[in-house]
């Protein structure tokens, strides 16, 4: 049973990863290495198992590109401290995109979640 939990969390946290990495960009201009040390902090929430990593290069760098040949990010890259590093900063379709989002996620997704929280037995929470 403890399998098909990490599972489910799995699948739940994978969903959000491009949604995730856009609403970040969104408060402030970063690059990769940046985004994994904070969706790191994020995965590391209290009581999940620790087979359930946080996504790495090989799944971030490929949703940046991606995200970037969307129009919703731009990247630019920048000298720092002798080594060149790609910042990524939200584009005014992208953060359309998050207002779109935002919308969602308030007007729908969150009623969804506390009519679900009201039919659970004030016990069992």
């Amino acid at each position: 049973m403890k399998d098909h939990n990490n599972h489910i969390i799995k699948s739940f946290m994978r969903g959000f990863g491009k949604t995730m990495i856009l609403l970040l960009i969104n408060k402030e201009r970063t690059h990769g290495y940046e985004i994994m040390k904070k969706l790191h902090k994020f995965y590391s929430i209290k009581g999940m198992s620790h087979k359930i990593k946080p996504p790495g290069p090989s799944i971030i760098y490929p949703i940046l590109h991606d995200l970037e040949e969307r129009g919703l990010i731009k990247g630019e890259w920048e000298l720092k401290g002798g080594r060149r590093i790609k910042y990524y900063k939200i584009t005014p379709q992208g953060e359309e995109t998050v207002k779109k989002i935002k919308h969602i996620l308030r007007n729908h997704i969150m009623r969804t979640w506390e009519e679900f929280w009201e039919d659970i037995p004030q016990k069992r929470r």
